[in-house]
């Protein structure tokens, strides 16, 4: 259990310590964007793989306490509810944004910043983080075990804290181009809709998009108890 846990400080460590800090800033100018990114990369692959043995070991472990067992209903519910997360995870992921790898480009260049606001990115700017805050969420409900809340729980702590970690590194780098997208945008889901700021059409989505979602939701329903060895339909 000691090593889960110096696992999820380590991974927590560099994305809420490090990456979109003014530490990043700083060591980016001494080693350069291109480097940084680099070891900041390689770091990250590093530390995922360590959680991810840990987390193996720690859960079959003495040490592993089990706090509650998830209901029923709530199993059940898990394929609607990380469907919804792969959706949010490959729009994310497939749609160039200003939040994204790279995105501060794409907003410096842009005329008119709020124009970006389409597709999945009306819903929210960051997207690709909000399908993992969704994913973890489920898993923590879903796994009572102490090894399980450390393991999504610190993918929740990480993708969630994230999303102001990305908005105050823009902010910083691209001051009013940032401030304008950001008004005509919104960080959690569908309130720049509700407010309306921000307009969604579906074709801006893309067809191909929801199909690659559901693509991808599919295969790893179908693989789940062979990748990880737990079944993601739920004995009655």
């Amino acid at each position: 259990m000691e090593q889960l846990i110096a696992a999820a400080a380590v991974f927590f460590g560099i994305h809420i310590f490090v990456s979109g800090t003014k530490l990043r800033d700083g060591i980016v100018r001494v080693m350069g964007e291109k480097l940084y990114m680099g070891l900041f990369s390689l770091a990250s692959i590093g530390a995922i793989v360590w959680l991810a043995m840990s987390y193996n070991e720690a859960v079959v472990s003495a040490a592993n306490i089990i706090y509650w067992q998830a209901p029923l209903g709530l199993l059940h519910a898990g394929g609607i509810v990380i469907l919804v997360a792969s959706f949010f995870v490959v729009t994310g992921v497939t749609t160039p944004g200003p939040t994204g790898a790279g995105g501060d480009t794409a907003l410096g260049d842009a005329s008119d910043p709020a124009s970006l606001v389409k597709g999945i990115h009306a819903i929210t700017r960051h997207p690709f983080l909000w399908g993992a805050v969704i994913w973890s969420c489920f898993h923590l409900a879903a796994n009572g075990d102490r090894a399980s809340q450390i393991f999504f729980g610190t993918f929740l702590a990480v993708a969630f804290l994230g999303t102001f970690s990305i908005d105050a590194k823009r902010k910083r780098k691209l001051g009013d181009a940032w401030n304008a997208y950001a008004s005509a945008s919104s960080n959690v889901p569908f309130l720049a809709l509700v407010t309306g700021r921000a307009k969604f059409r579906f074709a801006d989505l893309g067809l191909w998009r929801v199909g690659l979602a559901i693509a991808v939701f599919a295969g790893l329903f179908f693989a789940h108890e062979w990748l990880f060895a737990v079944s993601p339909v739920p004995a009655a």
